[in-house]
Formats: structure tokens, sequence, C-alpha cells
């Protein structure tokens, strides 16, 4: 296999700050010698998250085995996903601002057609649904662990307690129609055809609200790991998780 430099379009400061996190952890368990550095493991688990290169690209890259690139990127998800802000610390820090605004997405995976859990009826094909919390500016606050496909926004948003805490913090957020039933605090937009003028007055200005939130969507999918994942739907909260720890730590 051909290897060429390559540049990974991410600061210097998360590249520090898992190389920290890294060195922490393997003094914690003891580790005496591994094949790469802290720095170099956190390099390899960088670009396999922003680009979305295969284990087989980076071991050739990086002179070591395939079973060995596996182990660091697991190791070093498992330790980013621990520093992920829970719902309540989000909601606590959402507080201050004048609302939020909540929106789901489908992340793509490789599924087959059997697998009709995590087929989207919206997106027509295979998935995991993710809830993201954005601020006003579109600043990404929170994502949730990811839910089969298949799974409808608002039941997925019940389902991990959003609605709830929500209501707990007497936080306004801003939604769109899937959102429907939610509860006062949500806002969402009328449906139907027939509107009156004031009714759609009301989705042109609601839709210009919600629609800054779709940075947080785009600054997820930005890791070009979320756009297609080829693994266990068991580690994609983990994945999840591990690139909204990274993202908080540049914002």
């Amino acid at each position: 296999m051909l290897v060429y430099p390559s540049a990974i379009d991410l600061s210097t400061a998360q590249l520090r700050h898992l190389s920290r996190e890294l060195a922490a952890r393997r003094r914690e368990i003891g580790t005496r010698w591994r094949r790469l550095t802290a720095g170099r493991q956190a390099l390899l688990t960088l670009a396999h998250l922003r680009c979305g290169d295969t284990y087989a690209q980076l071991a050739a890259g990086f002179g070591i085995g395939i079973a060995t690139v596996y182990r660091y990127i697991r190791e070093a998800i498992e330790v980013l996903a621990a520093q992920a802000p829970t719902l309540d610390e989000a909601i606590a820090r959402a507080r201050t601002k004048a609302y939020v605004i909540l929106d789901g997405t489908v992340l793509a995976i490789d599924r087959i057609a059997s697998n009709r859990p995590y087929f989207s009826g919206k997106k027509r094909h295979h998935g995991m649904n993710v809830q993201v919390l954005a601020d006003p500016l579109g600043r990404l606050l929170w994502a949730s662990p990811a839910l089969p496909g298949a799974t409808h926004d608002l039941t997925a948003a019940r389902e991990h307690g959003i609605i709830d805490a929500l209501d707990e913090a007497g936080l306004k957020c801003w939604a769109d129609k899937a959102y429907q039933g939610a509860g006062r605090l949500v806002r969402v937009p009328f449906k139907g055809r027939k509107l009156k003028r004031w009714q759609r007055r009301h989705n042109t200005t609601h839709a210009k609200i919600r629609c800054v939130g779709e940075q947080a969507m785009a600054t997820l999918k930005s890791w070009r790991l979320l756009r297609k994942l080829r693994c266990s739907t068991n580690q994609i909260t983990g994945i999840v998780k591990a690139v909204l720890a990274l993202h908080l730590t540049s914002a």
C-alpha cells in the first residue's frame, strides 16, 4: 500500500488535549511501553474520526498492525466519550441562553435491508437517530446517544428525557414539525396546506430561527466518519460523544 503525507483540518489544541488525556490514561493503568506515543495515538484517532480513514489505511500510514489500530482508537474514544457533557450539564449551560434549538438527524450506517429497526422512512436509508441541542447562534451544546433510525424524533426526544429536562428548566425550545405535541415550551410550526396568513408569517419567522440549528448538524457531520458509519451500532454512541467532546474542547 502506498503511503503519503496528509493534513487534518483540526487545531493543535485538540491534538494536545487528547494527547494529555491518553498519557494520563496510560499512567493510570500502568502502561510501560507501546508502539506509538500518546501523541501519535491521538493523531491516529483524529485521522480516523475527522477524515474517516479506515483501519487498514491507518495501519499502513503509522506502521502498526490493524488490530493495534483498532485497540488504540477504541481506547481513545472511551477516554473522550467519558468527557462529553450529560444532558443535565447541557441544560444548566443553556439556562443562560434565551432559548435552545432541538433537531434530529439520522447518521447513515451500512445495514442490510433485513435490519428494519435501523431503516429511516424519512431519510430512506439505514441509520441511527441522534438528537442535537444548539444555542441561538447554532453552536453545538449536546448530542444524544444513538437510537435505531426507525425511531421517530419526538419518541427519541422523550426517551432521552429532553422534553422533561426543558420543562423542569423552563427553557424555551424551537423545533421542527416532527416534535408536534412535545409541550408548550417546544415551539413548532403549523402543519397543513391551507394556513391563515398569520400562521404562514409565524412559520416563516419560526424557520428563520430554527434554521440556525442546522449549523450544529453541519458541525457534527464535518467529522467525516459520521457521514457513513461502518462499525457496530453499539459503538456509535461512543463515537458521537467522542466527537462532541473534541468539538467542545476547541469551542
